[in-house]
């Protein structure tokens, strides 16, 4: 499956921007399932700075300064990415087991992913979130199969909500009102497998969206869109949907992981002026080319 991803985002400010300095991952990163055939990103005003450079998780991060006056800011990425069908899980050993190879593997990849059993900065373990997880981590229970339990009873128990959440709210709140958006829903779940001792990270990216049948696709309809991966010894990584109730196909467009949403985050920086409003605009297009 081949598509192009166009992500625009656009600022205004009330008073002129003096100089500005960004961070974005906007490029997405090639996995066993995916690659990136074609990349380009455009600035508009022109930056004085432009780097790329690979992060410490292994994602293309995007650094421009802009360093003249201005009252616009746009950013245009445009992508094409080739992705390729995610082979059927096997049978998974129990979650028991699984939690012994993890506690006593030497191998590197085991050793690296235990760093994702760690609290981050937007993650941080509390009781109900290993009560939580215990209904489906049942020791015996094949882990994959579990997961898969998890992914499906945080899809059942929480109300898809955008106007409840922002960006820092606390995951607290989201179990004691089960609402919020995809962000939460991926944060909490990893919030769950790490308390139970399990490695998961923050999959960050795009979802292929179809209209309803006889109607067009609206261009610039799409959105960003996040989930989550676990890791097993015998497995590797795999990524699970909470938002949808599915494990990642070929519609989930990876752009970038790391241990929560401020790892990753599309763009970030800090700016000199701009007064105290602005307007943020974003619009995305995912767009099959099959």
């Amino acid at each position: 499956m081949r598509y192009r991803i166009i992500h625009e985002t656009q600022y205004s400010y009330s008073i002129p921007v003096r100089r500005c300095y960004n961070l974005s991952h906007m490029i997405p990163r090639d996995t066993p399932r995916q690659s990136c055939t074609q990349s380009k990103i455009r600035v508009d005003p022109s930056p004085a700075q432009v780097q790329k450079h690979e992060d410490y998780f292994g994602n293309t991060a995007y650094f421009f300064a802009i360093q003249k006056s201005h009252d616009n800011l746009c950013i245009t990425a445009e992508n094409e990415v080739e992705i390729r069908r995610a082979p059927a899980l096997a049978p998974s050993s129990s979650c028991a087991e699984v939690l012994a190879r993890l506690q006593s593997s030497s191998a590197a990849e085991c050793l690296l992913a235990r760093e994702f059993i760690l609290d981050s900065p937007m993650i941080r373990s509390f009781p109900a979130l290993r009560d939580y997880a215990a209904v489906s981590l049942h020791p015996e229970r094949p882990f994959l199969d579990a997961v898969r339990d998890l992914n499906e009873r945080i899809y059942r128990d929480f109300t898809y909500d955008p106007g409840f959440t922002t960006v820092a709210t606390p995951l607290q709140d989201v179990l004691e009102h089960k609402r919020g958006v995809c962000q939460d829903f991926a944060h909490f779940a990893i919030g769950c497998l790490r308390a139970a001792g399990f490695p998961a990270r923050y999959v960050s990216g795009y979802l292929e969206t179809l209209p309803p049948p006889g109607k067009e696709k609206l261009i610039g309809a799409d959105a960003t869109h996040a989930w989550f991966a676990v890791y097993s010894p015998e497995t590797g990584w795999v990524e699970f949907d909470p938002t949808n109730n599915k494990p990642a196909s070929e519609q989930h467009i990876v752009t970038a992981w790391g241990r929560d949403y401020s790892d990753v985050t599309p763009l970030r920086g800090v700016i000199f002026g701009g007064g105290d409003k602005h307007e943020l605009r974003v619009a995305v297009t995912v767009q099959r080319l099959d």
